[in-house]
C-alpha cells in the first residue's frame, strides 16, 4: 500500500455524511464508530474497517492540537463504490505546519491508501482514502 503526502484539500464535491461534534478527544470514539459503521456497508473486511478507525484516531490527533477554542470536529465521508474518503477537520486560524515526522501521521500514512494534510479556509483538514482489501488477499 502506498501513501502520498500532498497538501491538498478535501474532496470537493459534498460529502455523503457529515458529523460535526465538539473539539475534544472524548468524541473521537463517535467518530470512529461512524467510520467503521459506513465501511462496513462498502463491505470493507474486519481487518480494513479496524485499520480505519486507528487511522481515523489518529488524524484526530493532527488536527485537535491546532483546534481554535470552541471549534468542532467535523468528519466528512465520501461513500463510492470501492473506496471511502474521509476529512476530519477543525477551525484553526493560525495551525501549524504539517509534521510529517509525527507518530500520528507514519500511522495514518501506513494505513491509508492516500492521505493529505493541509489547511484551507481557516481549517485544518486531514483526508485520507481507502480501498478494501479482497477477502484472502492481504496487505
Amino acid at each position: 500500500m502506498s501513501a502520498t503526502t500532498a497538501t491538498t484539500g478535501p474532496v470537493a464535491d459534498r460529502p455523503d455524511v457529515e458529523i460535526r461534534l465538539p473539539a475534544d478527544g472524548a468524541y473521537v470514539s463517535v467518530l470512529r464508530t461512524t467510520t467503521a459503521g459506513l465501511a462496513a456497508r462498502l463491505d470493507f473486511t474486519i481487518d480494513d474497517i479496524e485499520d480505519l478507525r486507528i487511522a481515523v484516531g489518529e488524524a484526530c490527533a493532527m488536527v485537535l492540537p491546532e483546534a481554535d477554542a470552541q471549534s468542532d470536529l467535523v468528519g466528512q465521508f465520501h461513500l463510492r463504490p470501492g473506496e471511502l474518503t474521509v476529512s476530519v477537520a477543525v477551525t484553526a486560524a493560525a495551525p501549524s505546519a504539517p509534521d510529517y515526522d509525527s507518530f500520528a501521521w507514519q500511522v495514518l500514512t501506513t494505513l491509508a491508501d492516500a492521505a493529505t494534510v493541509g489547511s484551507n479556509e481557516g481549517r485544518f483538514v486531514v483526508t485520507m482514502v481507502m480501498h478494501p482489501t479482497a477477502l484472502g488477499e492481504g496487505r
